[in-house]
C-alpha cells in the first residue's frame, strides 16, 4: 500500500466534472480531499490517494490526460486529520 499527496488544478471547464470520483472508480485507489477552493476562473484540491504505488500513477496519468494540471503537495498543502 502506498499513499501519494498531490494538488489537482482544474480549469473552469473542468470544474464540476466528477473527475476525483471518477479516478476512485476507475482505478484501485482512495481518495482523500485534504484541502479543496473553487472560485469562477480555477478550483485546486490537495488530494491524498492511496492504494497500490502503480495504480496511484495510472490514475495520474488518467487525470492528467482529460486536462488537469498534477503537482507535488507541499507539507503545508497536507492537512492532517
Amino acid at each position: 500500500m502506498a499513499a501519494k499527496h498531490v494538488r489537482l488544478t482544474f480549469s473552469p471547464e473542468l470544474i464540476k466534472a466528477p473527475l476525483i470520483y471518477q479516478m476512485g472508480h476507475e482505478f484501485k485507489v482512495v481518495t482523500n480531499i485534504r484541502m479543496a477552493d473553487v472560485e469562477q476562473s480555477v478550483g485546486w484540491v490537495v488530494l491524498e490517494l492511496t492504494g497500490e504505488a502503480d495504480e496511484i500513477e495510472r490514475s495520474l496519468t488518467w487525470v492528467r490526460e482529460h486536462g488537469v494540471r498534477v503537482d507535488d503537495a507541499t507539507l503545508g498543502d497536507v492537512v492532517e486529520g
